[in-house]
């Protein structure tokens, strides 16, 4: 199949590789163009384990190809992916501007009868405007074309998204046309190991699935991070409360994991929205509205019990900060906690020495020039992180992390404390080791 897609971020770039890994044809459009150069020289502009090479090779197989505007593929092209940002507005609903856009470019470009996928997270009712804008661009050309709006939402955790998109656990599409179903049935069956993880709903429900789906994991992951802090009050190790639920096959082991709160591209944002859309319709969303506020506390934790072991004032300490990306593999640092823990501890007098696996360039660009300009803030190598340190205070669960060299940080650091807000470590052994340990709801 000739396939364009419109944006070349996350989503678009794994939805574009990805298709063209299975024999497609596909054209990714982006009217950036510094990152078009880059990928036309097969170099991703963000770390995403397996991207690269899957770039690399359909590039290298004139599968993929990467251009400034949709014009040069709408002659051969009659599949469209929009797959541009829908960053939060200030209120909290999603911002569809850059879809609409990317609609309205393509109501005045395609040549044929066509299909438009909506990939982005977009709020309930965009593919019905996103139709209307297409037919409106398409009608002021007097064009004989007719196209069917879809949604097909992505459901790609960053890390893993090459391999959540190759072997999906369900591929949901919105639409209520024949046609449109025969050809995402087509497109999408080489993924599928059983045809019922195919599955279609309305545009609407389909839209709503998305914001659902990641508001009741970050409501998981909330959930469990207030029952961490009740676990410390009680005398009662999380871990095993973890274990005992998770059991139960109703409620599973994925996303129970106590910490110091979610970040990154979807669930802050997506919580956000769907708390949006339930005030719109005239319905208070307390569970959401509580979710959003337990996350927000939780990303103090580490910093409340740095405070607790230090006192308030952290002039003249040093700390080591390990992890800050939002997750493990993945340089993503958008609404990570380690953002939060990082101005808190700044604010407080500290000097911070940060490593983190692949997100040391996104640190560069986002944190302020004035905490690296004045050394309150270093990044440095792992190990170089604890030279001197007071603590070490472990914000991602990078698997890096998992067994360190205690006994080149008992040499390196200053004073044995360990902040472990990912509970990677095991309370006694660490201990046992002459380590002071903090970790969440343990």
């Amino acid at each position: 199949m000739n396939i364009t897609v419109v944006g070349t971020g996350y989503v678009g770039l794994v939805a574009g590789a990805c298709f063209a890994e299975m024999g497609n044809s596909v054209t990714c459009v982006d009217t950036n163009v510094a990152r078009i150069d880059e990928l036309r020289a097969a170099r991703v502009p963000f770390h995403e384990p397996g991207l690269l090479e899957l770039v690399a090779s359909n590039v290298q197989k004139r599968r993929l190809r990467f251009e400034i505007s949709a014009a040069p593929a709408t002659h051969e092209c009659n599949l469209y992916f929009i797959a541009v940002g829908t960053p939060p507005n200030e209120d909290g609903s999603a911002d569809v501007r850059h879809v609409l856009e990317a609609a309205r470019e393509l109501g005045q470009q395609m040549r044929h009868d066509s299909i438009v996928v909506t990939k982005s997270t977009v709020p309930v009712g965009t593919t019905e405007k996103v139709q209307a804008v297409i037919d409106q661009q398409v009608l002021r050309r007097g064009a004989a074309i007719r196209c069917v709006a879809v949604s097909n939402p992505e459901f790609l955790r960053e890390g893993n998204a090459v391999n959540d998109f190759m072997r999906p656990d369900r591929i949901i599409v919105g639409t209520d046309s024949d046609e449109a179903r025969d050809a995402m049935r087509r497109l999408y069956l080489p993924f599928m190991r059983k045809t019922e993880q195919l599955l279609f709903m309305n545009a609407r429900a389909a839209e709503l699935t998305k914001y659902v789906a990641n508001a009741l994991l970050a409501t998981k992951i909330s959930f469990m991070n207030e029952i961490a802090n009740v676990c410390e009050r009680i005398g009662v190790d999380v871990e095993q409360v973890r274990h005992g639920i998770g059991s139960d096959e109703r409620i599973g082991h994925s996303f129970l994991r106590a910490g110091c709160g979610y970040g990154g591209s979807c669930l802050p944002k997506d919580v956000k929205a769907l708390i949006r859309t339930a005030q719109d319709a005239g319905i208070e969303p307390e569970i959401l509205c509580a979710v959003e506020s337990r996350n927000r506390s939780q990303k103090r934790r580490l910093f409340e019990k740095i405070t607790t072991r230090f006192g308030r004032n952290l002039q003249g300490h040093r700390f080591g900060v390990w992890g800050l990306s939002f997750k493990p593999d993945t340089d993503d640092m958008r609404e990570a906690p380690s953002l939060t823990l990082l101005h808190e501890m700044l604010d407080a007098g500290a000097q911070v020495h940060a490593f983190d696996p692949a997100a040391m360039g996104t640190a560069r660009r986002m944190l302020p020039d004035e905490w690296l300009a004045n050394r309150q803030l270093c990044l440095c190598d792992q190990y170089g992180a604890l030279k001197g340190a007071d603590a070490l205070v472990l914000v991602t669960e990078w698997k890096l992390f998992c067994y360190p060299d205690f006994q080149v940080m008992k040499e390196t650091m200053k004073r044995h404390v360990i902040f472990d807000g990912r509970n990677q470590f095991e309370p006694a052994h660490v201990r046992a080791l002459g380590f002071e340990y903090f970790g969440i709801g343990r």
